[in-house]
């Protein structure tokens, strides 16, 4: 449980970065609005169609556990040449490559993990996405301790390297079982004794209205959490007007703010609903996000840009655990159709990239206001016999 969870640390760590040096790498590499576009949704397009079999053929035991090990040296590798590029090309193509590394290494972690415990999905996520959370907070601070040490952007993503390198390591020795998601005494059984999903298997799985609606309701939240993240940055730089170390401080507290929030989903998971909780903050969040848009006041936008990160920070782990509880013992194909889902996510921040190109951020990330209004058209309501969470 803890090596899963330092994986998935490591990884917000790398995302939590990345939002807060966006406008360092923009400024550095004289980046369009386009070129940014396309370096937050491309790495999601492509990258989702190089991960889409992994589910598929991981399977599970010894296979799984191989794979996770290899993600996790390329995702440092990856790391290692975002540090080094010079370019837009490289750059894109090295980020690219971090996305089916992570695909491998976390996303791999966390359908073992899912598979450990059937029964404790709902609390299982709410723990992953609290250490992701701490992991993406810490990414400003990392990124604002190197500046200050006289730094630069480059030398936070090749420490990020390191701290990859280190991770994997310490998943090697800490034993299959860790990582597996089956029994210490079964973990070393061969890959033959669990058969992994097929194709067909996978392709009847979606045909279930439950499995869709939760794969769509995944792409839709994301525009308001790692869309709306990777773009915060430059938008406080861009249209509010603040310094770059004061972005900085914004993503920091936009994820800030959102490990507080996971910290209280993780405590409430266990007496409330995912899916009544989820409607909740998505009629909040149907205030806050315009609010947060229309306020000129900086100290009032990042106030309630807190509040609105607070809210929203229960959707990923809710809709994730339901994406799962819809196909009981059957992960591999969830992280199949999460990848093939993400393909089609991808078109989001492209499109804002185009929109704000065109029109300028500000009416790109206006369209994001229909987010919670969607979430609450497309989430299916819990069945009125649906057991209390224990």
């Amino acid at each position: 449980m803890a090596t899963a969870l330092a994986i998935e640390a490591l990884d917000e760590l790398v995302d939590g970065t990345k939002g807060a040096a966006f406008p360092l790498i923009r400024a550095d590499l004289h980046l369009s609005y386009t070129q940014v576009g396309l370096l937050i949704a491309a790495p999601l397009l492509i990258g989702s169609l190089l991960e889409l079999p992994l589910g598929l053929v991981a399977g599970y035991g010894k296979r799984r556990n191989r794979l996770v090990l290899a993600g996790g040296i390329a995702l440092a590798t990856s790391l290692a040449a975002v540090a080094f590029a010079h370019s837009f090309l490289v750059l894109l193509l090295a980020l690219v490559a971090f996305f089916p590394a992570s695909g491998a290494f976390v996303t791999l972690t966390q359908s073992a993990l899912m598979d450990a415990e059937p029964g404790q999905h709902q609390q299982r996520m709410a723990a992953w996405n609290l250490a992701g959370a701490a992991g993406a907070v810490a990414g400003p601070l990392l990124l604002a301790g190197v500046l200050v040490a006289s730094g630069s952007w480059r030398t936070a993503y090749l420490l990020l390297a390191f701290a990859a390198f280190g991770t994997t390591a310490v998943a090697a020795f800490s034993g299959p079982a860790s990582l597996s998601g089956l029994p210490e005494a079964e973990a070393g059984q061969d890959d033959e004794e669990y058969q992994r999903p097929r194709f067909a298997e996978a392709i009847g799985a979606v045909r279930d209205g439950r499995v869709a609606r939760w794969l769509i309701l995944l792409q839709v939240i994301d525009l308001l959490l790692d869309v709306l993240t990777g773009y915060v940055g430059i938008y406080l730089v861009d249209v509010a007007h603040a310094s770059p170390a004061v972005a900085a401080v914004g993503v920091a507290i936009r994820l800030g703010a959102g490990l507080a929030g996971d910290a209280i989903w993780v405590a409430a998971s266990r007496r409330l609903d995912g899916r009544r909780a989820l409607a909740a903050t998505a009629a909040a969040a149907c205030a806050l996000y315009p609010a947060f848009l229309l306020l000129p006041w900086l100290g009032a936008k990042l106030a309630v840009l807190a509040a609105l990160s607070v809210a929203t920070a229960s959707w990923y782990p809710v809709a994730q655990a339901e994406l799962y509880g819809s196909l009981p013992g059957r992960s591999g194909i969830a992280v199949f159709w999460s990848s093939a889902a993400g393909m089609a996510g991808a078109a989001g921040p492209l499109f804002v990239g185009l929109v704000a190109q065109r029109f300028g951020l500000s009416w790109a990330l206006t369209g994001l206001a229909i987010t919670p209004v969607a979430v609450l058209a497309i989430l299916p309501r819990p069945p009125r016999d649906r057991p209390p969470v224990t």
